[in-house]
């Protein structure tokens, strides 16, 4: 992973929310939101909240009577997250390092981390964070992309952009997002950082989009990876883009679209 690749800045926020969100997270945000909600606690921590499709769904899951604590190192993704839910008054926003977060020991019943784990320069250290702000008994419960190659709509853009930039392509995707799905390296960092009781599901769900632009925004304009793509020079964001939405469009159609998305759940205690 490199500096840049959790560079949510300038307009990536709100393109983010707009198309990425229910593209390929609002399942996730659901299956987190459930695994959490039956486990009955009175105080829940998310890391890397991003722009709050989890807090949504957690908001609208647990009791009304329990706490919520968000928390992101971008604070553009967590001012945008606000906007969902400004009158939430049971949700506390706070920027913090998921490797270094500001609560004291066993503070929570459940930590969450949605898609955000693949960004930690050091895993065991933020694993380990969230073991310490547990309370006895509390679980970790957060997803992981699987392989590239199991999720439709990023592995053709990621091989458009090989294609675009074959002298110096894009590696954002196979680098982070999709760069952490081995399960005995994930069990051993956890292991590493104190848990037990591992368990690691595969959750494949499918993702729809009204036309191939949509993706092709949310991919090339919403993440890191923009700023990858602006690095390169000519072609150009907005030709990269369009050539990213018909590359979609030759594989999967140009009117609504759908494709193959895959996740790891991962819980541990």
């Amino acid at each position: 992973m490199t500096a840049s690749d959790k560079a949510f800045t300038g307009s990536i926020p709100q393109i983010y929310d707009q198309f990425m969100v229910p593209l390929i997270f609002e399942p996730y945000a659901q299956d987190l939101a459930q695994r959490i909600t039956a486990r009955q606690p009175r105080d829940v921590l998310e890391t890397a909240a991003g722009t709050g499709v989890v807090t949504r769904a957690l908001h609208a899951h647990l009791p009304p009577d329990v706490g919520i604590t968000a928390t992101d190192l971008n604070a553009p993704m967590l001012m945008q997250a606000k906007t969902h839910l400004a009158d939430a008054a049971r949700i506390r926003w706070q920027q913090a390092d998921a490797l270094a977060v500001p609560f004291a020991d066993a503070s929570f019943d459940a930590v969450a981390c949605q898609f955000g784990v693949m960004f930690f320069p050091d895993r065991i250290k933020g694993y380990a964070e969230a073991r310490r702000v547990l309370k006895p008994g509390g679980r970790f419960i957060f997803n992981v992309w699987d392989r590239i190659e199991d999720n439709a709509f990023p592995l053709v853009v990621h091989e458009t952009l090989q294609q675009l930039f074959p002298d110096d392509p894009p590696q954002f995707f196979t680098r982070t997002p999709h760069g952490y799905y081995d399960t005995e390296r994930i069990k051993t960092d956890l292991t590493d950082a104190g848990f037990t009781d591992i368990v690691i599901e595969t959750v494949t769900h499918r993702s729809h989009a009204a036309s191939p632009h949509e993706p092709a925004m949310a991919f090339c304009q919403g993440t890191p990876m923009r700023g990858e793509i602006e690095a390169r020079g000519t072609p150009g964001l907005a030709a990269v883009t369009q050539a990213v939405a018909d590359a979609l469009g030759r594989r999967f159609g140009t009117g609504p679209i759908e494709g193959r998305i895959q996740a790891l759940v991962i819980s541990a205690t």
